[in-house]
């Protein structure tokens, strides 16, 4: 028999749930049914909560995406220099993938369907997080392969990876200034 409670909580141990599977194993492999079992809830109050699949992962998505973008954009508006929001940047980056990897494999993951609102919405996020000037697309490219590397490998810590970027980064823009 499952515990009631109320709904704004259930909604979040829903999501919490349904964000663990869809980092653990990636959207295309995730059921209803099996985010309702390890919830504890019926299926038909899964959909009366979030409609259907897409909408779930969606409200999944959507907060990890809030707070990579939050993380490191504080990190850069508080360097005195450029040189400095680089290096904050990068390295708020690779902390917050240390810190929250299963936000990273949510807003990442390959079995994302190419079309519809989840792919409109996994574009957005990455592009909000970023100016759309063309070197700071090609850095946080950069730090998008990385981090894919650093989170399959785990060779490096985090820190170091960041100052692996950094270093390899930093040349090229001293030389364009």
């Amino acid at each position: 028999m499952r515990t009631r409670l109320p709904r704004a909580e259930r909604e979040q141990q829903t999501l919490d749930t349904a964000r663990a599977l869809f980092a653990a194993h990636g959207y295309a492999a995730v059921t209803m049914d099996q985010v309702a079992a390890a919830v504890g809830v019926t299926k038909p109050l899964l959909y009366n909560y979030f409609g259907n699949k897409e909408q779930l992962f969606l409200a999944c998505m959507k907060p990890a995406a809030d707070a990579l973008t939050e993380h490191v954009v504080s990190a850069v508006s508080a360097a005195a220099s450029a040189p400095d929001a680089l290096r904050d940047g990068i390295h708020a980056f690779f902390a917050f993938l240390d810190a929250d990897k299963d936000a990273w494999r949510v807003l990442h993951d390959d079995s994302l369907p190419s079309g519809g609102e989840i792919a409109l919405r996994a574009r957005a996020s990455r592009t909000e997080s970023r100016a759309v000037e063309p070197l700071s697309v090609a850095i946080f490219g950069a730090a998008e392969a990385l981090g894919r590397w650093w989170l399959r490998t785990g060779a490096l810590s985090a820190d170091r990876t960041a100052e692996l970027l950094i270093r390899t980064i930093e040349p090229g823009l001293k030389r364009t200034s």
